[in-house]
């Protein structure tokens, strides 16, 4: 399916709101409750999928939720429509500090793969997807876990990436990145998880045990706040008891102990 060609507008500097602008009859979807504003003439149904593909009867429909939960979102997600007249704009806000990123799908060619929470909204006929790692190590040390979710298509795709955005081009070139901080890449990208150096510098480092390495010819965008930090920061100043480990590590937290 072709996907819907829609407008945008970004306002904002670290909590930004984007406006897709739709044309009479055109429709963008969106992740539940990410919905902000719309204008007069716009109209939202929440369905159990991106509706990029039929639903082949009952058991095709378990298997799409099924996958939803596994990522931890909403089992549904909502398509906000113009009915009416000329155009209309619908906008939808981050979640969290942060860049939302527009992608024109057919310029990646056609796929991308992004860390759960990062998909924001995205053209009718996009289709919103998990995959798994092929690797146990990148699963269970991955840090954001080995799901990731996939996105496909030809139009426009909007992702939020938490703090700065970084976006490097690899050509066949090796890139190691904290697991965190790897917010989503093209296909072409080989992923994988490494030990990160000799045993002092994994227990007492503070960078984890883990780093997520890169390799291959695509494009790769990198986040310097990813969400859990984000989290664990916060708990921390409140006098809560987040959890101090980093994001690929299992005692990381140990080094924090010796290293204040």
């Amino acid at each position: 399916m072709k996907c819907h060609e829609v407008d945008y507008e970004i306002f904002g500097d670290d909590m930004q709101i984007i406006e897709v602008e739709l044309d009479s009859a055109e429709t963008v979807i969106a992740e539940a409750g990410a919905m902000n504003y719309m204008e007069d003439g716009i109209v939202f149904e929440t369905k159990m999928g991106d509706g990029s593909k039929p639903v082949k009867g009952v058991l095709d429909s378990l298997m799409h939720v099924g996958k939803r939960v596994l990522t931890g979102e909403s089992i549904f997600m909502t398509h906000f429509s113009n009915a009416g007249n000329g155009k209309k704009r619908v906008a939808f806000a981050a979640p969290y500090p942060g860049k939302i990123i527009p992608l024109d799908m057919a310029d990646l060619g056609g796929e991308l793969y992004c860390q759960k929470d990062s998909f924001l909204c995205a053209a009718f006929g996009t289709s919103i997807d998990i995959a798994f790692q092929r690797k146990l190590g990148s699963g269970f040390f991955g840090g954001e876990g080995f799901i990731l979710q996939h996105l496909s298509g030809d139009g426009k795709a909007f992702v939020h990436i938490g703090g700065t955005v970084v976006k490097r081009e690899l050509n066949g070139e090796v890139l190691r990145v904290d697991t965190g901080c790897l917010a989503a890449f093209t296909k072409g990208i080989e992923y994988d998880i490494e030990r990160a150096g000799n045993l002092k510098s994994m227990v007492f480092g503070g960078e984890g045990l883990f780093l997520a390495t890169l390799r291959g010819t695509g494009t790769v965008y990198l986040q310097s706040l990813p969400f859990s930090r984000l989290a664990n920061r916060v708990m921390q100043a409140s006098g809560g008891l987040g959890s101090s480990k980093g994001e690929g590590s299992v005692l990381g937290g140990l080094g924090d102990v010796f290293g204040g």
